[in-house]
């Protein structure tokens, strides 16, 4: 998610305390590292100060700890980039870890061993991080256990790699603003987007009815069939948004009362006015870098509401529990085949710095995931 906020947060220590640098550079004073009596050497993409990704971020060697009575070793075997990957590594994202930082804040690892207090998982199980901020983009570490999550070994790599993140805002968002039944409509722009494309999905397993709103592009006949194969109903070009001919679409289908908004500036305005009286808009990112405009007449006249969303929010306000419940909802869906990954390329992480340059391409049409 593109995001505006900059308010910083210092990284639990227990997220910063896996991996000791074996390159030089001093650890953060309020970080706690420790090397194991083997001396592990593992790999991960590291940046010591905020900038352009490619020019930042440096693959390094370092340093296993060593696993303690409440720790889980886990080997990396995916990790995607996304836009708050980017934003982070920039600095202006709303978590900043301690610097240096590892990258990443999502994928799916398989646990090699376990601290002796440990319950919940055992060596041979898949884990995702439970939070932001863990670093993801390396081959293994240590983490606390309650740092991560267990997931089923049984759905696709992929699937499990982009669990954390895009799934769970999509269906978070369509739960807890509207009360929707089925046969509702809701709208939203960057249908493309990973959250788009599980929006899509979520919606439809829901008996939802989508509007997906697109930029224009020289494949969009391409795009256009692929997010209807994801059960989108109608996809529409921003362009086509503004036309008079788009009250002809809610002919057969009710005015959305939830719009999703992840571009700001024109577009979000535009949601605006097709939204139903009464309905929410709900932004959770701002890729336009434009603020929300929303005219006195809709708010007065029509009583539209305008909200935000942050998953990291969302999860500082609920417990772990509710967050597990959450995980084992979307890996249901992705069992019963409601919920698949989106389109994605797997990239070897010695050749981060294409991923990297790739993911910050515009109409980009796969998430690049690095693989260990």
């Amino acid at each position: 998610m593109w995001v505006c906020a900059l308010r910083e947060a210092r990284t639990p220590a227990l997220l910063r305390r896996s991996l000791l640098p074996a390159s030089g550079c001093r650890p953060p004073a309020a970080a706690s590292y420790s090397a194991s009596a083997e001396g592990s050497r593992v790999r991960a993409l590291v940046y010591g100060h905020h900038g352009h990704p490619t020019k930042v971020v440096e693959l390094k060697n370092l340093e296993l700890a060593a696993v303690g009575g409440s720790d889980v070793h886990v080997k990396m075997l995916a990790a995607p980039i996304n836009p708050s990957d980017i934003n982070m590594i920039q600095g202006n994202y709303g978590l900043l870890p301690q610097l240096p930082a590892v990258g990443g804040n999502e994928g799916v690892g398989q646990v090699v061993a376990v601290g002796s207090n440990v319950t919940g998982v055992k060596p041979g199980d898949w884990v995702i991080p439970a939070t932001a901020g863990l670093g993801t983009w390396r081959t293994e570490a240590v983490f606390s256990e309650e740092a991560l999550i267990g997931v089923p070994s049984n759905i696709p790599l992929q699937s499990a790699a982009t669990l954390g993140v895009n799934p769970c805002t999509a269906y978070r968002m369509l739960k807890d603003f509207e009360q929707l039944q089925p046969g509702d409509s809701v709208i939203q722009n960057a249908s493309n987007s990973g959250v788009g494309q599980a929006v899509i999905q979520i919606a439809a397993a829901l008996g939802l009815r989508t509007i997906n709103v697109v930029r224009d592009r020289p494949d969009l006949q391409k795009l256009t069939d692929r997010l209807k194969n994801l059960g989108a109903e109608q996809v529409i070009t921003e362009e086509e948004l503004r036309t008079p001919e788009m009250k002809n679409v809610f002919k057969d289908m009710p005015q959305p009362r939830l719009a999703l908004n992840c571009v700001g500036g024109k577009s979000s305005t535009e949601l605006l006015r097709h939204l139903a009286p009464g309905g929410t808009m709900v932004t959770y990112g701002g890729m336009a870098k434009q603020p929300v405009i929303a005219s006195v007449s809709q708010l007065i006249f029509k009583d539209l509401k305008l909200r935000g969303f942050w998953l990291s929010q969302w999860k500082k306000d609920h417990s772990p529990d509710q967050f597990k419940e959450l995980i084992l909802t979307l890996c249901d869906l992705i069992h019963r085949g409601q919920l698949a990954a989106p389109a994605c390329s797997e990239v070897p992480l010695q050749d981060y710095q294409c991923a990297l340059e790739t993911s910050m391409q515009p109409f980009l049409s796969s998430k690049q995931i690095l693989t260990m």
